[in-house]
């Protein structure tokens, strides 16, 4: 929907704000309509996380005004925005997993009768709110942490209006969401825009932009650098802004045809409770692509390979050796690496430094490798090999941008020489700028003779970077296609509708 001459919703002007003497944002304009969706973009760092927190009352401006319906306020907390009528659905959820949906979308606004809650009132109230928005199927009495990824942000999206929310920020509301979620929660969008909100949507998926947006302001360096109408907008364009070079230019080269070395990853007939009898062959300096749709097998392939749910049939071989790897540690040892698509869940200790978590491998597999101050300089090197931006290596790792927690990982695995690398979903919630490191990384791994398996639900970088990629369905390979094959071929295997296990590019 386009703005006409009506008073924008939100409008920002001339919004600036500096932390300890660092301009984080300086001068940005931004104006979101009535049913508009109105999507933001940029590298991590560009300021984009501050800007909402402005909006939302967590910070306020050292310069700058805001308006809400065409008049100046003021938000010193989130409290008063809620109250104005601006709500912020985070990533990560605010949600209590053992109380009921309504008593989370009532949380300290419970009704009462005669001093006590009313607890049919609020059931109602909340069942009106879910049949408003078209989600009548989830019930006002239902324990949250029963319910989906997707349904619980829909609670998230409840709580806000019921206090009524006009201006409705999205903060990479696709991030958890299984593939089969994405397209509930763009009806669930397109909903909200049909009842007049105004939704400011933060993504790094661009796919997801072009979707559902009308209008896209680009940041860069804490300043506005564009505001365009998503129909006159291209990929490359906003590539362009954000990071200062082509789409075309945004993966590596492959290897030539044919460079690939010798067979150094190789499974027969493997398989456990997840995964059905897997034949599979991954050379040295290649990097194959894993593709199909979520719960198709592709992590649980990787976690096999890597020895959390270990394979319980077949035959695992590296180098022409069978091996048996029934522990992430007997992986490490064999000289596989794991990256993990739960990067906080799984990857990181959130709480130590940065230099801890380069280490943790290292420590894993022989507690004794950190007094070794030689290798702790190696490890110090690499970090600054892969360009990790941060205060310092002895930095909580919490407060490194996604890009950053991804390369402090990598660094990790290089410190280890892995044979074979495995990269469950590399590139997720990670910024343009630094998704093209990543993927300059994982080539330079090829052609240093590593052997990589790369999973990826985005079908542009499993195409762009893959040298030969199969696609897994039901726990099995569905087939196999040779490198620059198309997004439809890809498709018609994860889903079944290719007739051969071959599918010509």
């Amino acid at each position: 929907m386009q703005p006409g001459s009506e008073q924008p919703l939100l409008r920002m002007r001339g919004v600036g704000k500096a932390f300890f003497g660092v301009r984080v944002l300086d001068d940005v304009d931004l104006d979101l309509h009535s049913g508009q969706v109105h999507a933001l973009v940029g590298e991590n760092g560009a300021g984009k996380s501050t800007l909402m927190k402005i909006a939302s009352g967590v910070y306020q401006p050292d310069a700058g005004a805001l308006e809400l319906s065409g008049q100046p306020v003021t938000l010193p907390d989130p409290r008063a925005a809620q109250a104005a009528g601006v709500g912020i659905i985070h990533q990560e959820f605010n949600l209590l997993p053992e109380r009921t949906v309504a008593e989370n979308v009532f949380l300290g606004r419970e009704p009462l009768r005669r001093g006590l809650v009313d607890r049919r009132a609020m059931q109602a109230r909340t069942a009106e709110l879910l049949a408003g928005i078209g989600e009548s199927a989830i019930a006002p009495q239902a324990k949250v942490g029963r319910l989906s990824v997707a349904q619980q942000q829909v609670v998230e999206i409840v709580k806000a209006l019921a206090l009524d929310a006009r201006v409705l920020i999205m903060d990479e509301p696709t991030a958890s969401l299984a593939d089969h979620e994405v397209e509930l929660l763009y009806a669930l969008v397109r909903r909200l825009q049909q009842r007049g909100i105004g939704i400011l949507y933060v993504s790094h998926r661009l796919a997801e932009v072009f979707d559902l947006s009308d209008r896209i302001t680009v940041l860069k360096d804490g300043r506005r650098v564009t505001t365009l109408d998503t129909a006159e907008a291209t990929a490359d364009t906003l590539v362009r802004h954000m990071v200062g070079r082509d789409l075309s230019h945004y993966y590596p080269e492959r290897a030539a045809p044919g460079s690939a070395g010798a067979s150094r990853l190789q499974l027969s007939a493997a398989g456990n409770d997840r995964l059905r009898p897997v034949d599979l062959e991954l050379r040295s300096g290649e990097v194959l692509g894993v593709g199909g749709l979520q719960g198709s097998g592709r992590s649980a392939l990787a976690r096999a390979v890597f020895g959390i749910d270990g394979f319980r049939t077949g035959q695992l071989l590296l180098d022409g050796v069978p091996v048996r790897v029934r522990s992430p540690r007997q992986a490490v040892r064999a000289g596989i690496a794991y990256v993990t698509e739960d990067r906080k869940g799984e990857g990181l200790a959130l709480s130590q430094s940065v230099l801890d978590n380069a280490l943790l491998a290292q420590r894993a597999v022989n507690p004794r490798w950190f007094a070794r101050n030689a290798r702790t300089t190696t490890v110090r090197e690499l970090l600054d090999a892969v360009e990790v931006h941060a205060a310092g290596t002895e930095q909580e790792i919490r407060y490194l941008s996604g890009g950053n927690q991804q390369k402090v990982i990598l660094a990790r695995w290089l410190a280890m020489k892995p044979r074979v690398l495995l990269f469950d979903e590399p590139t997720r919630g990670i910024d343009v700028g630094a998704k093209a490191a990543i993927h300059d990384l994982i080539r330079k791994l090829a052609a240093d003779g590593a052997a990589v398996l790369m999973i990826s639900s985005e079908l542009p970088e499993l195409i762009g970077m893959s040298d030969r990629i199969v696609v897994m369905r039901d726990g099995a390979i569905a087939g196999e296609l040779p490198a620059g094959s198309s997004e439809e071929a890809v498709m018609s295997l994860a889903t079944g509708a290719a007739t051969n296990t071959e599918v010509p590019a």
